[in-house]
């Protein structure tokens, strides 16, 4: 393969594997696809050594990395431990003033503690925090790209997200947003590129809008 083939690698959002990418298809003779996957959390370990780990899967140097929903939040802390060519930020929030007001209330009151994640084939939990409200009556997809269903993965990931204490916008993050987004609302986002119509979701359903537009982001 030719040496100055850009490597972009991907985390998909909260429970999601990683067949949300399926879809996404760059230029081969420019771009090489890297598919990364949640693994289980160990005792108490925060984001940063989370992130720190799943950095070890990178095994390429001047990446592009990109990562949607929760998958957004952690790249921006595994940005803290690898240099990067680009960081792309997708239908997530690039600091804790960005998450809607429902995720500051389940902060101050600690409900999302309460939350039944030990049903972890409970379908409807793991979109409210994975895809939103919008797909509720689409179970087939929920099947197809909801696979992560741990319980101590699930209770730690919704409290990193609630409790995400990032003050300030990386600099380098380029934030990729939809209009349309019930999970983190579009007006709670600052400085993003909007994609018309764009849901959570919109890694999946807008697709050909990240296969045309990636790699110009990319490369200029």
């Amino acid at each position: 393969m030719n040496q100055d083939v850009i490597h972009v690698y991907l985390m998909p959002g909260m429970a999601a594997n990683p067949s949300i990418f399926d879809n996404i298809s760059l230029p081969e003779n420019q771009f090489q696809l890297h598919k990364l996957h949640w693994e289980i959390p160990v005792k108490n370990e925060t984001i940063s050594d989370y992130a720190l780990r799943i950095t070890k899967k990178i095994k390429h140097e001047n990446i592009v990395l990109l990562g949607v929903s929760f998958g957004g939040i952690l790249v921006q802390e595994m940005s803290r431990h690898i240099a990067l060519r680009k960081l792309f930020v997708v239908s997530s929030v690039k600091t804790k003033h960005e998450l809607p007001k429902r995720f500051k209330v389940l902060k101050a009151t600690k409900a999302y503690k309460l939350l039944p994640t030990q049903l972890a084939s409970n379908l409807d939990l793991l979109a409210k925090f994975s895809f939103g409200d919008l797909i509720k009556k689409r179970i087939d997809l929920y099947k197809r790209f909801l696979s992560v269903n741990d319980k101590y993965y699930l209770d730690w990931s919704i409290e990193q997200v609630i409790n995400w204490e990032q003050e300030d916008v990386i600099p380098e993050a380029i934030h990729i947003h939809g209009e349309k987004d019930m999970v983190f609302p579009h007006h709670c986002i600052q400085n993003c590129i909007t994609v018309k119509n764009g849901t959570h979701i919109m890694i999946i359903d807008k697709y050909k809008w990240f296969n045309e537009n990636l790699p110009k982001l990319i490369l200029e």
